[in-house]
Order: C-alpha cells, then sequence, then structure tokens
C-alpha cells in the first residue's frame, strides 16, 4: 500500500488525537471533512489503520512495574507458537522477535515485582521455553510513538 503525504498528515493526526473530527483534521492537513473521511475509510479498507484504540496510564491501573523478558526456545519453535502463548498472558504489552541469543522479548506490566515473577514463571512454563533471562525497568526515558513529534 502507498501512502502520500496528506495521508501520512492524517495518520500523525489520528496518532495525536483518534477522536479529532474529521473536520479538524481537515483544516491541519488542508482537505475539506469529506475527503478526510474518504480517505480515512481507504486507509481502514486496504489496512494502513488497524483500529482506533485509548491510551490508558498504566498507573491508573495500577500496573505500575515494566519488565522486559528474553525467551530462549527450543528447536524450531516458530514465531506463531511464540506469539500465540504469550498472547494468553494479559500482562503482556508486546512480543517480537529479536536477533541474538534469544528467540524472542516480552514487554510486561504489572502490580509489582511479584506479579511480575508469577507472569514470567507461567511463560516459563510453556513446553517450547528452555529458559528466561529478565530485566526489571527502573525509570522509561523516553515514552511513545515517533510519529507523535
Amino acid at each position: 500500500m502507498k501512502l502520500d503525504d496528506l495521508d501520512r498528515a492524517i495518520i500523525r493526526a489520528l496518532v495525536v488525537d483518534a477522536r479529532a473530527t474529521y473536520a479538524d483534521i481537515g483544516g491541519r492537513v488542508g482537505l475539506s471533512a469529506p475527503a478526510v473521511k474518504r480517505r480515512v475509510d481507504r486507509l481502514v479498507s486496504t489496512g494502513a489503520i488497524t483500529g482506533f484504540s485509548a491510551r490508558v496510564e498504566p498507573s491508573a491501573l495500577g500496573w505500575t512495574t515494566e519488565a522486559y523478558v528474553e525467551l530462549f526456545c527450543r528447536g524450531k519453535t516458530s514465531p506463531a507458537e511464540i506469539g500465540l502463548a504469550v498472547a494468553r498472558h494479559p500482562e503482556v504489552v508486546s512480543a517480537c522477535t529479536v536477533t541474538g541469543e534469544a528467540d524472542a522479548l516480552v514487554h510486561i506490566r504489572a502490580t509489582d515485582v511479584r506479579h511480575v515473577e508469577r507472569v514470567i514463571e507461567r511463560i516459563a512454563a510453556e513446553p517450547f521455553v528452555v529458559r528466561t533471562k529478565s530485566a526489571i525497568v527502573l525509570s522509561r526515558l523516553i515514552n511513545g510513538s515517533p510519529l507523535n513529534g
């Protein structure tokens, strides 16, 4: 899918405020509200925009502790298998395969260190996990999307 400068500007506006009206976005990018709506509909239908959601401050939910966990898997564990397994845990914010010794990196948010430990124990119990290596986040230095800026 090919995005032009207007598409990118509309996406940037939606990343900043997904609740902005088409008229507000149009005013920022130089299009009418109906033209913005047509472009947003096209961006959704082509999969460039995959959805709209609310961003919630994790501490509002009591999830003030976060960790990154490297997974070391046996044999030829597929990325899909890893993804399905870690997606079952609501504390998992994101997961990806990575280069290097580990097979995957999992980002966890939890209420406290003990909660993180329980999540790691559940993930480590998956039959394909050989071992884990974790790091607790002390402070977040940069937070957000490159499009926010």
